[in-house]
């Protein structure tokens, strides 16, 4: 017996029928799914200390559990001093397992120690049935030791499902457990 995690199951069990019911969907590929998290973080005074990635890379591989991957810049900037190919952020792309644990670690423990929370705003949808979270402070995360921060910096947490509507990927979402405010 291998380890399923609580979310993915809690999804096969009880998410898809209550996401079927919802839209009257007719087959069982039709439900929206999770496909992939992405967690970047931007370092725009990178440009002036290159140790800063490195924390930022170190962080970020901390909070997901998988290696963070520095992002380069793709032109020249001449006002901020960037040159094309210097690393200005960090990512990871979250799938699979991982994917669920991380959104059961930010829905349970992360995001409730965000001050005065009131919920996530559900303004953060594209169109195409993605949703963009920013976190203002990384310091949210369990994982995250705050004596050995050098600053305080947010990230953004980008969802990526398959849904088709903003409709169906908040209704996702919502099954899921992420906490959106009410109107």
């Amino acid at each position: 017996m291998s380890y399923i995690p609580r979310l993915k199951q809690e999804y096969k069990e009880r998410v898809i029928k209550a996401l079927t019911e919802e839209f009257g969907y007719k087959n069982v590929m039709q439900v929206p799914k999770l496909n992939k998290i992405v967690v970047s973080r931007g370092v725009g005074a990178a440009v002036a200390d290159k140790k800063l990635i490195d924390h930022a890379v170190e962080e970020l591989s901390n909070i997901t559990g998988q290696k963070a991957v520095a992002t380069m810049s793709k032109k020249d900037v001449a006002t901020f001093k960037l040159r094309k190919g210097m690393p200005i952020g960090a990512k990871v792309t979250l799938r699979g397992e991982r994917m669920y644990e991380f959104l059961d670690r930010l829905i349970t423990s992360a995001l409730p120690r965000v001050r005065d929370f009131q919920g996530v705003k559900a303004t953060g949808f594209d169109g195409r049935g993605n949703y963009n979270l920013g976190v203002t402070e990384q310091i949210i995360f369990p994982e995250i030791n705050i004596d050995r921060i050098n600053r305080i910096n947010g990230m953004d947490i980008t969802f990526v499902t398959s849904a088709e509507t903003d409709k169906e990927a908040k209704s996702l979402l919502t099954q899921l457990g992420l906490p959106f405010k009410k109107n």
